[in-house]
């Protein structure tokens, strides 16, 4: 299981890829087909595609496809946080701090979003 995580962790996931995620975590478990018809909705893609996109995706240890049912293996989350670090790293070598204050140049936040961020901090200190 770990060294699955691990693999999960090191695969990047495209925006066409990531735009198709979020209509499987709508609605997974979900056939195959299906996927297909709302690919088509949603994205303008064509049967092809969205076959391409589950096999790549698979490969990746990311869905899995079987007898046609179609699942995630990994949660939003998941992939929302192996981007933020991708981005993090990318940007600021991993320098959290270098990466706020490129962040909030020029930004001014709201007493919600600053309350938000300091619970955050408090948690991350444990």
């Amino acid at each position: 299981m770990i060294e699955k995580i691990e693999k999960q962790k090191m695969q990047k996931v495209h925006e066409s890829e990531y735009r198709f995620l979020r209509i499987l975590w709508e609605q997974e478990p979900v056939t195959s087909p299906e996927l297909v018809k709302l690919c088509n909705e949603r994205l303008g893609w064509k049967k092809s595609t969205t076959y391409t996109v589950i096999k790549k995706l698979s490969k990746k240890g990311i869905v899995k496809s079987e007898k046609t049912v179609v699942e995630a293996l990994m949660t939003k989350e998941e992939v929302d946080r192996q981007a933020g670090e991708e981005l993090l790293e990318r940007t600021c070598q991993g320098n959290i701090p270098a990466f706020f204050a490129a962040f909030l140049k020029d930004r001014k936040l709201t007493e919600d979003e600053v309350e938000k961020l300091r619970k955050l901090i408090d948690e991350a200190q444990g």
